[in-house]
């Protein structure tokens, strides 16, 4: 029974309730904090004893003022102020604070956005992704990529129903120390720990899985309509996303639109427009101008004004592509899907004969007079490839003991280099079957020419020869020098075979292949157990590098296993002394361009010579102390140190 004091000093202070002994207090609450509230259905109310400090010096104290309050639990600590509306079934956590809010109400049982298919690629269906609260990018995927196998996808809907209905409830959540703010409609949404919602304009249908030390951030003009949100990220500047999965830490901004998407973790997207995008690790798009649609990305920076088209005008927008990871667009860029750009790939100009170049990464596509001209390798030797691949693990800002996303972020790995040694076939047969001396080669609707094939020819086995040697002096590290030799070889054949990117994971297919039988047969059981196999191929990633590029080792250099001497050890790192300096000091010759007579042009605006010099100076520095030159400089001279220290060693 309520404590009639209590129930007379609220009604004194403006509260009413259609029944006082519905709503229950905690022992110590002073009626003192709560003024001009209406109860109804079941309310539990804790007690008020903190203030909130707000920015310019403001201090308010917790409480509930102004506000109707049905079927809610608030918790210790809270302030709730001027809710316009009402707040209705729903818990609220400790410390949180409420202000300035139309309605927050849960209509009946839901799953907070877990359940919601996104029709990704294609837009009219067939690799819909079922998104919930622990949707990693593998798990997406599988489900999206591995449609030939009905049984598979099958016991993956069956993963994401679990959680559906584990999720599934008609009281929602609005966690310790979360915020909303200036807000409108917030109607069936879980609001995690920590969480911040100041400004926004809808939200409907999602979750906001935000903790205390990685919060989510929704801001100003946000319309957000069957969502997950994942922690650490934010979604701010009146961006609009309808049925979309949002990982973690990415941010979405400055307008962006986006309608049945997917953005895995580190992802950053403003300005512009997704359409039936699965945007893997690492996707930016800063440009107003640029719409991606129904492509798969990772790594990907696209430049202003690219686009995609996925229409036909015949069965409808039934087309797709994909930019394997770490390509780029240029300003202007247009690619006619269906197409398949090939990993480290730099896109220019219009592009409308469905390229696919996946066997000759790191190259160019240069479009002149509608004609797309392909320069292999060439990326290998762009400062810009390597400043992207130093700045990945730096940007990262996922909390480390909770990372959902597998991501490995090698540049040389056994999925780039089995493309490489694929490219070279591709470039060697074009060779052979058109001549040596041919202007110029057909390859995929796109042209080679003889001078481009040659020295892309030469790119990738410089590469190759890097990542070997890299391989191979990591393995000797392990090893004393008595076991140089004898334990030489890998323990297991796990490695082997062809190596695939499971949207930021690259491991070999044939430990992905273990996993999708597992799925099938049941010894795969949850979303969770998923997680836990993909985690384990992930960490084991090095064991299963040295056995792959063991045998390329063998081949490449023509060896017989188990008769390797330290003749021969002695000739592979000699060779990746070789390419790696080859390859730093082209890295250097391309960093000078950015220092170059022409690149000053711009500086000095009132003056010539001496001013324009001084200028530049001033403000991009002198090309001998820039830290990425210097950084390549310092590279060079620990390679060359180590590999002379490993040929001492090994006599």
């Amino acid at each position: 029974m309520v404590d009639a004091s209590i129930v007379k000093a609220l009604e004194a202070n403006g509260c009413t309730a259609e029944d006082w002994e519905s709503v229950s207090f905690a022992s110590g609450f002073d009626p003192a904090t709560v003024r001009d509230v209406h109860f109804s259905g079941i309310c539990r109310i804790g007690v008020f004893k903190k203030a909130f400090d707000l920015p310019g010096g403001v201090r308010k104290p917790s409480g509930i003022y102004r506000a109707t309050l049905h079927n809610v639990t608030v918790g210790d600590d809270s302030r709730l102020s001027n809710i316009r509306s009402y707040i209705a079934n729903y818990d609220i956590g400790e410390g949180a604070h409420i202000g300035n809010v139309d309605k927050i109400y849960v209509d009946g049982p839901t799953s907070f956005g877990n359940g919601v298919e996104v029709s990704v690629l294609n837009e009219t269906g067939g690799r819909e992704v079922t998104i919930h609260d622990r949707l990693t990018a593998q798990e997406a995927y599988l489900e999206a990529m591995y449609r030939h196998r009905p049984r598979l996808i099958g016991n993956l809907k069956l993963f994401a129903a679990k959680r559906v209905e584990e999720r599934r409830s008609a009281r929602g959540v609005i966690g310790r120390g979360a915020s909303i703010f200036d807000t409108g409609l917030v109607r069936n949404v879980y609001v995690g720990d920590g969480a911040v919602v100041d400004g926004a304009a809808r939200l409907s249908n999602g979750s906001l899985m935000s903790r205390l030390d990685s919060p989510v951030l929704i801001g100003r003009g946000v319309i957000a309509d069957d969502f997950i949100v994942q922690d650490g990220s934010s979604i701010e500047d009146c961006t609009h996303i309808t049925r979309c999965y949002v990982g973690q830490a990415c941010t979405l901004g400055h307008g962006y639109s986006a309608s049945d998407s997917l953005f895995f973790c580190n992802c950053q997207e403003e300005n512009g427009e997704a359409c039936a995008v699965f945007a893997g690790p690492f996707t930016v798009t800063h440009h107003k101008s640029t719409l991606l649609i129904a492509g798969m990305f990772s790594f990907m920076n696209a430049g202003s004004g690219s686009n995609q088209s996925n229409h036909m005008y015949k069965l409808g927008p039934i087309h797709q592509g994909a930019l394997e990871r770490g390509s780029k667009t240029s300003s202007d860029s247009y690619i006619l899907w269906p197409a398949r750009i090939g990993a480290f790939s730099l896109v220019m100009g219009r592009h409308t004969t469905n390229p696919d170049t996946r066997d000759l990464p790191f190259s160019y596509l240069i479009e002149s007079k509608g004609v797309t001209y392909l320069i292999p390798g060439v990326n290998l030797r762009s400062v810009g490839t390597i400043r992207d691949v130093q700045k990945w693990p730096k940007r990262d800002r996922r909390v480390a003991a909770r990372r959902l996303d597998k991501v490995n972020f090698n540049l040389l790995s056994p999925y780039t280099i089995d493309k490489m040694v694929r490219g070279i076939n591709v470039l060697e047969q074009l060779k052979s079957l058109s001549g040596a001396t041919s202007d110029t080669y057909a390859y995929q609707s796109a042209r080679i020419t003889n001078s481009a094939l040659e020295k892309g020819i030469g790119f990738y086995r410089m590469a190759i020869e890097k990542f070997l040697g890299n391989s191979l002096i990591s393995r000797l590290e392990k090893l004393t020098e008595e076991t140089y030799l004898t334990e030489l070889k890998p323990a297991s054949d796990i490695g082997l075979g062809d190596w695939v990117d499971i949207s930021g994971l690259i491991a070999p297919h044939l430990g992905v292949s273990a996993i999708l039988n597992d799925v099938e047969k049941g010894v795969i059981g949850s979303c969770d157990e998923l997680d836990a196999r993909f985690e384990k191929l992930h960490d084991q990633y090095y064991d299963y590098e040295w056995a792959w590029a063991y045998q390329l080792m063998l081949q490449y250099f023509e060896l017989k296993d188990g008769a390797i001497t330290k003749a021969d050890l002695v000739k592979i790192i000699q060779r990746w002394m070789e390419s790696v300096l080859k390859l730093d000091q082209m890295l250097y010759d391309d960093a000078r361009k950015e220092f170059s007579l022409s690149a000053k042009t711009g500086f000095g605006f009132d003056g010539l010579g001496a001013t324009t010099e001084a200028d530049f100076e001033s403000v991009r520095g002198e090309f001998t102390t820039n830290p990425f030159v210097g950084a390549v400089v310092e590279h060079m001279k620990r390679k060359r140190e180590l590999g002379e220290s490993w040929l001492r060693r090994l006599g």
